[in-house]
């Protein structure tokens, strides 16, 4: 279904995303780190729905059809690495900061601070190039206190 969107994230220098492109590489990314720890949680679920609906201003029912189209996209995208420099290529480093904080919310959305996740966090900011202390930043931001 999304061949063509892969094939341009995997290219070898891959090109700047055109924004469908960029919203479902983002929500693939939020639906990657829900799924990290093998729980897809309804509360992050509806975290990932809320961070779509805001950033990309969409009905309800538009952002779960997005969401559901990131699911797929998700199970078909061959590494977190592409999908992160898929973003990094099409978003500027304050955006990208939202990015990280969009990704804690849904990571810790069920009220859980998994081990894997935390781990995945870690590897997708040095992958979208913000700095460690800016991730702590934006974890701070969204109030999920100290590591």
């Amino acid at each position: 279904m999304f061949a063509d969107l892969i094939r341009r994230m995997t290219a070898p220098a891959p090109q700047i995303l055109p924004d469908p492109d960029a919203r479902l590489a983002l929500g693939a990314l939020l639906v990657r780190i829900a799924r990290t720890n093998g729980d897809y949680d309804p509360a992050q679920i509806v975290q990932i729905d809320h961070t779509l609906m805001t950033r990309f201003a969409l009905t309800e029912a538009e952002a779960a059809d997005l969401r559901a189209d990131c699911e797929i996209l998700e199970s078909e995208a061959p590494d977190t690495v592409r999908l992160t420099r898929a973003i990094k290529n099409s978003v500027e480093y304050d955006d990208r900061l939202a990015v990280i904080e969009a990704l804690w919310r849904v990571a810790l959305a069920d009220g859980i601070r998994d081990d894997a996740e935390t781990s995945m966090m870690r590897m997708t900011t040095s992958l979208l190039g913000v700095s460690d202390q800016d991730s702590n930043a934006a974890r701070l931001r969204v109030g999920l206190g100290s590591a």
